[in-house]
């Protein structure tokens, strides 16, 4: 009787299941039906992440049902080698935990790709087929062996040491608390937020990457596939890249006491994170630190979001923390002042350092507070059209600004090119008309009463004088002058990177008519210009392309969302086409399109709203 209810308990046993397989997928519909019928039949709770080129897995379960759902997934020739890593676990610890996992219902969705490599995509993936030669755990052992000791093997092995560096394809949230450590191999931690920040970062590290014998691991494998691919493309150099096939889990299973990875490895599930045998912590507090590698309260940064170590002593209830990253860009949050009962007030506000904080001490003190502040919003900044000012820009979007008041925060700036007050001479006859020089011409208004105009683009003869008085336009109003508007641009990107040097960081760019133009002109040099104006985005209102040398080059690889009258619109200034044209410089992966029938402003009622909402939703 003992057997089958000790069988009967085992049965019951919880499990989780993880995999990935890229394969063109012949029928997308089919396997969503699948999945969506399989997956429930057995109540099995997770994410499936389904994409024309492949499929990413994670769920959990009982294991005996988890173990049907192998057989079945086996039983299509689509995944044929397919790397099944099941491991049983304890149930998630509590509701929380499992909502913010994912584990507390079964989302099955349809993608565009598995990981994002890229913010929205920012860069058409790189070809999958490219990616760099899988290691088993004990080849990859192997090599970080065989180099350490100085044993130099042929060339072309990976344990060649005649430049070999071993890349941490994961997040800084989770490299804080594991992370390989070979003796006398270099080993390159990103330190980054997200996985979309990698190319980045190898593109600003590559010459740590080239003529090297790169070796990279993740948690299961599959954001090398994708990154390793991505420096691949990078062409010659960048040819010899090695995976760890199957990732950290494999490798711990290979290797139960650690091997040469050292601490935990955290897992996107409710098991957070999965240890070796040996028990050491690598890492510790954000606040006191002392030792710890807990992330099972869920502390997370105020600015970014992301994950902070904060241990039980130091943790309170509805308090603030600043990761060590947003530390390092001067972001902190003041101290916590106390009212006169005792009592902690929940009075302290988020606060731009002046420098950045070393002293872990001085770091802890402003790393957290009692305020439940929302976490930092998008910082962008706005530039106005031809002929209008800051103030009468920010009234302009006030509706706009009001409706992204959660989300974002609207700068506003003067371009630096001030316009002289120009008028169109109306000469009234008696019946009206304004056809005949001989009868009284119209006073143009008081220069007092009128605000300061400016421009970012300006004709090329343009003499840079403003004048106090009124000047009689050289003749009636082109509606295509615009098009001849294409100097000064020189002097407005220089006062631009003023601008992000005094006002910013900025986490993007909104421009309106010529704003938009200038945005656009930016966007274009925008990996020139790195490190002088950063930004992520850019939101193109009304814009219009000039042949200028700034467009003359590839598709511009900047997030990108335009906004234009439709065909049929009361758009008088902009043509749609003109709008068009623009939006065709951007690549088409990153370029989203919301066409309007308002005129020439910036609509702010739905569906416009929510489509812009959605947009800046993915910076977040």
């Amino acid at each position: 009787m003992a057997e089958p209810k000790a069988q009967a308990q085992d049965e019951e046993r919880y499990g989780v299941l993880l995999y990935y397989k890229y394969i063109e997928i012949p029928d997308l519909d089919e396997l969503v039906a699948f999945y969506e019928s399989n997956c429930n039949s057995l109540g099995l709770l997770g994410r499936v992440r389904l994409s024309p080129n492949g499929v990413n897995v994670t769920v959990g379960g009982k294991l005996s049902l988890l173990e049907k759902h192998v057989a079945a997934v086996r039983s299509n020739s689509l995944f044929e080698g397919t790397d099944f890593k099941l491991a049983a676990c304890d149930r998630p610890l509590n509701d929380k935990v499992a909502e913010e996992c994912g584990f507390n219902a079964l989302s099955i969705r349809v993608v565009k790709e598995l990981v994002t490599l890229s913010s929205h995509p920012l860069l058409k993936s790189p070809e999958i087929s490219n990616a760099g030669i899988h290691l088993s755990a004990v080849e990859f052992h192997s090599a970080l062996q065989s180099a350490g000791q100085g044993q130099f093997s042929e060339k072309d092995s990976p344990a060649y040491n005649g430049g070999l560096v071993l890349l941490d394809a994961r997040n800084l949230y989770e490299t804080r608390i594991g992370k390989f450590n070979a003796p006398n191999v270099e080993t390159l931690d990103p330190g980054i937020r997200q996985y979309s920040d990698l190319p980045s970062w190898i593109d600003d590290n590559s010459e740590q990457l080239k003529g090297k014998r790169v070796l990279m691991y993740c948690t299961g494998g599959i954001r090398c596939e994708m990154a390793s691919a991505y420096i691949r493309s990078k062409g010659s150099g960048f040819e010899n890249v090695f995976q760890l096939f199957g990732g950290i889990q494999r490798y711990l299973e290979q290797f139960p006491d650690g091997g040469f990875f050292e601490g935990k490895n955290f897992v996107f599930d409710h098991r957070i994170a999965v240890g070796s045998s040996d028990e050491r912590t690598i890492s510790t507090c954000l606040l006191c630190g002392s030792s710890f590698d807990d992330y099972s309260s869920r502390c997370r940064c105020a600015y970014c979001r992301m994950l902070v170590l904060v241990c039980d002593s130091c943790r309170i209830e509805g308090a603030l923390y600043v990761c060590e990253l947003c530390l390092k860009h001067g972001k902190g949050v003041e101290s916590v002042a106390s009212n006169g009962n005792g009592k902690t007030q929940a009075e302290a506000s988020v606060v731009e350092l002046k420098t950045v904080l070393s002293d872990t001490k001085l770091s802890s003190q402003l790393a957290w507070s009692h305020d439940n502040r929302s976490p930092r919003k998008l910082r962008i900044l706005c530039l106005h059209g031809f002929r209008q000012n800051a103030s009468s820009f920010k009234g302009r979007t006030a509706s706009l600004a009001k409706k992204l008041k959660n989300i974002a925060e609207l700068v506003f700036v003067d371009a630096p090119h001030e316009l002289p007050y120009i008028y169109q001479p109306c000469f009234t006859g008696s019946h009206g008309d304004c056809t005949s020089p001989s009868l009284h011409q119209i006073r143009p208004p008081l220069t007092e009463n009128c605000k300061k105009k400016f421009a970012w683009l300006v004709a090329p003869d343009f003499s840079g004088t403003s004048g106090a008085d009124w000047k009689i336009a050289d003749g009636p109003f082109d509606p295509f002058q615009y098009q001849q508007q294409t100097g000064g641009f020189d002097v407005s990107l220089a006062y631009l990177k003023a601008v992000f040097s005094q006002e910013g960081p900025f986490d993007g760019i909104l421009g309106f008519s010529q704003g938009a133009a200038m945005a656009a002109l930016v966007s274009a040099q925008l990996e020139r210009l790195k490190g002088e104006m950063d930004f992520r985005f850019v939101i193109l209102c009304s814009g219009f392309a000039l042949k200028l040398s700034e467009f003359e080059h590839q598709s511009i690889n900047c997030p990108s969302l335009h906004i234009f009258g439709s065909d049929h619109g009361e758009d008088r200034q902009i043509a749609n086409q003109a709008s068009r044209d623009l939006a065709s410089l951007f690549d088409d992966g990153c370029c989203g399109i919301i066409e309007h029938d308002s005129g020439h402003i910036i609509p702010t009622r739905s569906p416009y709203i929510d489509e812009i909402k959605n947009f800046l939703q993915r910076f977040l």
